[in-house]
């Protein structure tokens, strides 16, 4: 088995992801399978945090003429069911496993204490970091960035339903290009929509690597974390920018 290249990370999953090829709710099957690639990561000696979306039971845009704090508290909370069904299948799977909520809800979850969740990890658990970052108005992408800084993560592994980071969507056109590597800035400037412009800039201020890879794929989180030539790579200095600055 390959050498990890890194010795602690933050998994970044979407909601959409847990329901697998239903659309909506939790496919079990595809949590299974998550988990078990999360524990060939533990196996290896890697430290996992891990941040889950909510796309697949609630998004707080869709709560029309709802209010907006409101609406994305509920997605708040749709993440903490996530977080307690990859928990159960982890546990399953026998890996310790911690949910660590931004809101408070201590009959399920532990509240979010940095040097708690550190100590987890430490002794080789995995912290699931549930209900953002217990405030409206930011996303779980820019929950993942902030905990990855908080807990001195060396990367984001950033699971997608494509391969990388492209120049348009490749879903819908066929002549869209894929890059190997990125800088930040390039990922402002361009557009593109990898994850929110203040995810980006926290991570480019933390100097904290993303790693853009397809899930669909079983044994592509390895892959990302051992550093194998796959998905997209976006850092503070890219080949592309070199290539564009020669």
């Amino acid at each position: 088995m390959s050498e990890c290249k890194y010795k602690r990370v933050m998994l970044k999953l979407s909601g959409e992801a847990m329901a697998g090829k239903n659309g909506f709710g939790i496919d079990f099957e595809v949590a299974k399978r998550i988990a078990t690639e999360i524990k060939e990561l533990v196996d290896m000696g890697v430290q996992v945090g891990a941040v889950i979306g909510a796309g697949n039971i609630w998004r707080g845009r869709e709560g029309g003429g709802m209010d907006r704090a409101t609406a994305d508290y509920m997605g708040m909370l749709a993440t903490c069911i996530n977080a307690l069904a990859l928990q159960n299948s982890l546990e399953d799977l026998g890996i310790e496993t911690r949910v660590q909520s931004a809101i408070e809800m201590k009959e399920i979850a532990e509240p979010y204490i940095r040097r708690r969740a550190i100590r987890h990890l430490e002794k080789g658990r995995v912290v699931i970091f549930a209900a953002g970052s217990g405030n409206p108005y930011f996303t779980t992408d820019t929950a993942a960035a902030l905990r990855a800084a908080e807990i001195e993560a060396e990367c984001i592994l950033l699971a997608k339903k494509v391969d990388g980071v492209y120049d348009k969507d490749p879903n819908k056109f066929d002549d869209a290009v894929k890059f190997d590597t990125l800088d930040y800035k390039q990922v402002i400037e361009l557009g593109l929509t990898v994850m929110d412009s203040t995810a980006i800039t926290l991570c480019m201020d933390n100097d904290i690597p993303i790693i853009v890879f397809a899930l669909d794929e079983p044994g592509n989180i390895r892959k990302a974390a051992t550093g194998e030539e796959y998905g997209t790579i976006i850092d503070n200095y890219s080949k592309e920018a070199a290539a564009r600055d020669c």
